[in-house]
């Protein structure tokens, strides 16, 4: 049985203020923004080159803004990476060499958690 994560909720305090992040300065294609009713609003967002998504809103979840911590996201080069988002305005860290990739770390403007990993070169 095949089984593929294709939508993963991302707790936001101010909706529109997530979604410029994640368009303007993270550089995610902007899917859907519904107002479904008056409690619930869906925001679907998707990384350039992704087969899954984020959905931020309104009545999307109970999790509480800033509580999904530790997100990854997989780039062919991190300093390419970093040097992108550091030039749209992105707080990024420098680029941290581990034997299992090479990793940038930064947060949305709640704190949710957020990784990119360059994969080692396989052998």
């Amino acid at each position: 049985m095949d089984m593929k994560l294709e939508l993963v909720p991302v707790p936001v305090t101010d909706v529109d203020r997530a979604k410029s992040f994640y368009v303007d300065q993270i550089g995610f294609v902007a899917d859907h923004d519904h107002r479904v009713s008056p409690e619930l609003r869906f925001v679907q967002l998707t990384p350039q080159g992704s087969a899954c998504s984020i959905v931020i809103g309104e009545g999307i979840t109970e999790m509480t803004p800033g509580a999904q911590q530790g997100l990854l996201m997989v780039v062919d080069d991190a300093d390419a990476a970093r040097e992108e988002l550091a030039g749209r305005g992105v707080e990024v860290s420098p680029v941290d060499e581990q034997d299992w990739g090479r990793f940038v770390y930064f947060s949305d403007p709640d704190g949710n958690t957020w990784s990119l990993q360059q994969l080692p070169q396989r052998t």
